[in-house]
């Protein structure tokens, strides 16, 4: 099935540049739709991280969804997608899907997206990992699910931050076999 939906969900992990970047990257592709939710604890976070830019998230995605709101489209298997991001992805997120624990709509989504066979990626932010966090997201990944920690790479010649990002944004769209344009490794 061909399906150029795409969810992309916010935690409360520090990392809010990563996901305001995922969002207008994906901006940038006039083929993909883009349905973003965000928790409680990502709008905090937006307000400390980036203050006054939550509106732009909003703005660049396609559809928005309460967190709360467990009937929306994206919580239903019969509403194609292409995948799902969670950028950032906090520790109590990756445990509430490595536990089906779907009392949300960010859970439920991810909890469709597992049980459909989409990709789902995690871009896990917290340091240092904890054993459980570890066995969480080792186990996530037997499960299918990509974890594509925001790790900085030297390879690709970053002179800021934001070049950092741009190739781990590359890294999750690769992922799910979205168009990136990144420096790869030997190009």
């Amino acid at each position: 099935m061909d399906c150029n939906r795409l969810v992309v969900a916010m935690t409360g992990a520090s990392g809010s540049s990563l996901a305001l970047a995922l969002l207008r990257q994906l901006r940038d592709l006039p083929d993909w739709e883009t349905h973003f939710v965000l928790s409680h604890g990502a709008e905090v976070t937006i307000d400390y991280e980036l203050p006054g830019q939550k509106p732009e998230f909003f703005a660049l995605a396609d559809q928005v969804y309460d967190n709360s709101n467990i009937g929306a489209a994206i919580a239903s298997g019969s509403f194609p997608t292409a995948g799902m991001v969670v950028i950032p992805c906090s520790m109590k997120t990756a445990a509430g899907i490595h536990s089906g624990y779907s009392d949300s709509l960010i859970l439920r989504a991810a909890d469709v997206t597992l049980k459909e066979g989409r990709p789902l990626v995690l871009v896990p932010r917290e340091t240092p990992l904890s054993p459980i966090h570890l066995r969480n997201l080792y186990e996530l990944s037997m499960m299918g699910v990509a974890i594509v920690p925001p790790m900085m790479t030297f390879y690709s010649g970053p002179q800021t931050v934001d070049d950092m990002i741009r190739h781990l944004i590359g890294k999750v769209l690769d992922r799910l076999g979205i168009p990136a344009d990144y420096r790869r490794w030997g190009g």
